[in-house]
Protein backbone atom coordinates (compact mmCIF):
# COMPACT_ATOMS: atom_id res chain seq x y z
CA UNK A 1 0.00 0.00 0.00
CA UNK A 2 1.24 3.20 -0.87
CA UNK A 3 1.24 6.52 1.06
CA UNK A 4 -1.46 9.06 0.11
CA UNK A 5 -0.11 11.95 1.56
CA UNK A 6 3.04 12.81 3.97
CA UNK A 7 4.15 14.77 6.55
CA UNK A 8 7.61 15.47 7.26
CA UNK A 9 8.99 17.75 9.96
CA UNK A 10 12.37 19.28 11.10
CA UNK A 11 13.76 20.39 14.35
CA UNK A 12 16.31 20.89 16.16
CA UNK A 13 16.63 19.16 19.82
CA UNK A 14 14.58 22.25 21.25
CA UNK A 15 12.28 20.84 18.70
CA UNK A 16 11.67 17.72 20.67
CA UNK A 17 8.41 18.34 23.27
CA UNK A 18 6.29 19.68 20.21
CA UNK A 19 7.49 16.80 17.98
CA UNK A 20 6.18 14.05 20.53
CA UNK A 21 2.98 16.43 20.81
CA UNK A 22 2.38 16.36 16.82
CA UNK A 23 3.44 12.49 16.48
CA UNK A 24 1.09 11.55 19.46
CA UNK A 25 -2.25 13.16 18.56
CA UNK A 26 -1.90 11.10 15.38
CA UNK A 27 -5.05 9.04 14.84
CA UNK A 28 -4.42 5.38 14.95
CA UNK A 29 -5.74 4.33 11.66
CA UNK A 30 -4.48 6.33 8.81
CA UNK A 31 -2.71 6.46 4.94
CA UNK A 32 -0.39 8.70 5.83
CA UNK A 33 3.28 8.49 6.63
CA UNK A 34 5.60 10.97 8.83
CA UNK A 35 9.06 11.68 8.09
CA UNK A 36 11.12 13.35 10.81
CA UNK A 37 14.99 15.12 10.39
CA UNK A 38 16.21 16.17 13.87
CA UNK A 39 19.90 17.33 14.03
CA UNK A 40 20.65 16.88 17.11
CA UNK A 41 23.72 13.80 17.65
CA UNK A 42 22.76 11.32 19.73
CA UNK A 43 19.37 12.66 20.27
CA UNK A 44 18.49 11.30 16.56
CA UNK A 45 20.01 7.70 17.23
CA UNK A 46 17.35 7.52 20.41
CA UNK A 47 14.08 9.19 18.74
CA UNK A 48 12.56 6.44 17.57
CA UNK A 49 12.34 5.11 20.99
CA UNK A 50 11.31 8.62 22.46
CA UNK A 51 8.64 9.08 20.08
CA UNK A 52 7.11 5.52 20.59
CA UNK A 53 6.63 5.96 24.42
CA UNK A 54 3.02 7.55 24.40
CA UNK A 55 2.65 7.33 20.29
CA UNK A 56 0.16 5.43 18.14
CA UNK A 57 2.05 4.24 15.34
CA UNK A 58 4.69 2.27 14.82
CA UNK A 59 8.36 4.79 14.69
CA UNK A 60 11.56 3.52 13.14
CA UNK A 61 14.99 4.50 11.77
CA UNK A 62 14.66 5.49 8.15
CA UNK A 63 16.63 3.28 5.50
CA UNK A 64 16.21 3.43 2.04
CA UNK A 65 13.04 1.17 1.36
CA UNK A 66 9.54 1.52 0.30
CA UNK A 67 7.74 3.57 2.01
CA UNK A 68 4.61 2.24 4.26
CA UNK A 69 1.66 4.27 5.49
CA UNK A 70 1.02 4.65 9.08
CA UNK A 71 4.53 4.56 9.99
CA UNK A 72 6.81 7.81 11.50
CA UNK A 73 10.36 7.61 10.06
CA UNK A 74 13.37 9.01 11.77
CA UNK A 75 16.29 10.47 9.66
CA UNK A 76 19.67 8.25 10.21
CA UNK A 77 22.41 10.15 12.37
CA UNK A 78 24.45 11.52 9.89
CA UNK A 79 22.76 10.97 6.80
CA UNK A 80 19.75 12.66 4.42
CA UNK A 81 16.43 10.78 4.47
CA UNK A 82 15.09 12.21 0.92
CA UNK A 83 11.55 10.52 -0.98
CA UNK A 84 10.07 9.85 -3.71
CA UNK A 85 6.24 8.80 -4.47
CA UNK A 86 7.00 5.76 -2.99
CA UNK A 87 10.38 5.20 -1.81
CA UNK A 88 12.54 6.20 1.15
CA UNK A 89 16.20 6.82 0.51
CA UNK A 90 19.21 7.75 2.98
CA UNK A 91 22.06 9.02 2.20
CA UNK A 92 25.26 10.47 3.33
CA UNK A 93 25.35 14.05 1.03
CA UNK A 94 27.17 17.20 1.36
CA UNK A 95 26.33 19.05 4.68
CA UNK A 96 23.37 21.45 4.33
CA UNK A 97 23.35 24.41 7.00
CA UNK A 98 26.46 22.60 8.29
CA UNK A 99 24.17 19.87 9.14
CA UNK A 100 23.79 16.42 8.34
CA UNK A 101 21.19 15.01 8.43
CA UNK A 102 19.55 18.32 7.46
CA UNK A 103 15.25 19.65 6.82
CA UNK A 104 15.61 20.95 3.35
CA UNK A 105 16.85 17.62 1.34
CA UNK A 106 13.83 15.83 3.10
CA UNK A 107 11.34 19.09 2.26
CA UNK A 108 12.39 19.36 -1.04
CA UNK A 109 11.69 15.92 -2.33
CA UNK A 110 8.51 15.46 -0.55
CA UNK A 111 7.43 18.65 -2.47
CA UNK A 112 8.53 17.53 -5.43
CA UNK A 113 6.82 14.06 -4.77
CA UNK A 114 3.99 14.33 -3.23
CA UNK A 115 3.18 18.56 -4.18
CA UNK A 116 -0.54 19.11 -2.27
CA UNK A 117 -0.83 15.73 -0.45
CA UNK A 118 2.27 17.18 2.22
CA UNK A 119 2.42 18.97 5.07
CA UNK A 120 5.66 20.28 6.19
CA UNK A 121 6.43 21.75 9.57
CA UNK A 122 9.32 23.13 10.88
CA UNK A 123 9.51 23.51 14.76
CA UNK A 124 10.94 26.36 16.43
CA UNK A 125 15.06 26.31 17.30
CA UNK A 126 15.49 24.79 13.93
CA UNK A 127 18.70 27.03 13.08
CA UNK A 128 18.02 28.04 9.48
CA UNK A 129 17.23 24.71 8.09
CA UNK A 130 13.73 24.12 6.75
CA UNK A 131 13.44 27.76 5.03
CA UNK A 132 13.84 26.64 1.14
CA UNK A 133 12.03 23.18 1.76
CA UNK A 134 9.42 24.74 3.09
CA UNK A 135 9.05 27.12 0.73
CA UNK A 136 9.17 24.32 -2.26
CA UNK A 137 6.48 22.57 -0.15
CA UNK A 138 3.82 25.72 -0.34
CA UNK A 139 4.86 26.58 -3.77
CA UNK A 140 4.20 22.91 -4.80
CA UNK A 141 0.58 23.49 -3.18
CA UNK A 142 1.64 21.59 0.15
CA UNK A 143 0.80 22.96 3.89
CA UNK A 144 3.41 24.90 5.19
CA UNK A 145 3.14 25.18 8.70
CA UNK A 146 5.93 26.83 11.26
CA UNK A 147 6.12 26.68 15.21
CA UNK A 148 5.04 30.04 17.16
CA UNK A 149 8.50 31.93 17.90
CA UNK A 150 7.96 32.55 20.98
CA UNK A 151 7.15 28.68 22.06
CA UNK A 152 10.02 27.76 21.56
CA UNK A 153 14.01 28.18 22.06
CA UNK A 154 14.56 30.69 18.96
CA UNK A 155 12.11 31.42 16.84
CA UNK A 156 12.93 30.42 12.80
CA UNK A 157 12.52 34.43 10.86
CA UNK A 158 14.86 32.88 8.11
CA UNK A 159 12.02 29.99 7.45
CA UNK A 160 8.87 32.93 7.80
CA UNK A 161 10.48 34.77 4.94
CA UNK A 162 11.51 32.55 2.43
CA UNK A 163 8.35 30.24 3.04
CA UNK A 164 6.03 33.39 3.16
CA UNK A 165 4.39 32.52 6.33
CA UNK A 166 3.12 35.94 8.02
CA UNK A 167 2.62 34.32 11.47
CA UNK A 168 3.62 30.77 13.25
CA UNK A 169 1.26 28.78 15.25
CA UNK A 170 0.89 27.53 18.60
CA UNK A 171 2.28 23.70 19.02
CA UNK A 172 -1.55 22.49 19.95
CA UNK A 173 -3.12 23.97 16.85
CA UNK A 174 -0.21 22.48 14.44
CA UNK A 175 -1.07 18.53 16.15
CA UNK A 176 -4.55 19.32 15.55
CA UNK A 177 -3.89 20.01 11.81
CA UNK A 178 -1.63 17.59 11.45
CA UNK A 179 -4.45 14.83 12.96
CA UNK A 180 -7.04 15.88 10.87
CA UNK A 181 -4.88 15.96 7.77
CA UNK A 182 -4.33 12.25 8.72
CA UNK A 183 -7.53 11.57 9.55
CA UNK A 184 -8.62 12.67 5.98
CA UNK A 185 -5.60 10.22 4.47
CA UNK A 186 -7.75 7.60 5.69
CA UNK A 187 -6.97 3.46 4.95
Amino acid sequence: MIASAIVVVGASASGLAPLRAITESLPRHCKATVFVVVHAGIISSLLPEILSWRGRWPVEVGRSAVIEPGRIYVAPPDKHMVVSAKRIRVNQGPLVHQTRPAIDPLFASAADAFGKRVVGIVLSGSVGGGASGLAAIKSNGGLALMQEAGEGLSGPPRVSTAADIPTGLPIDAIARRVAEFCAAARM
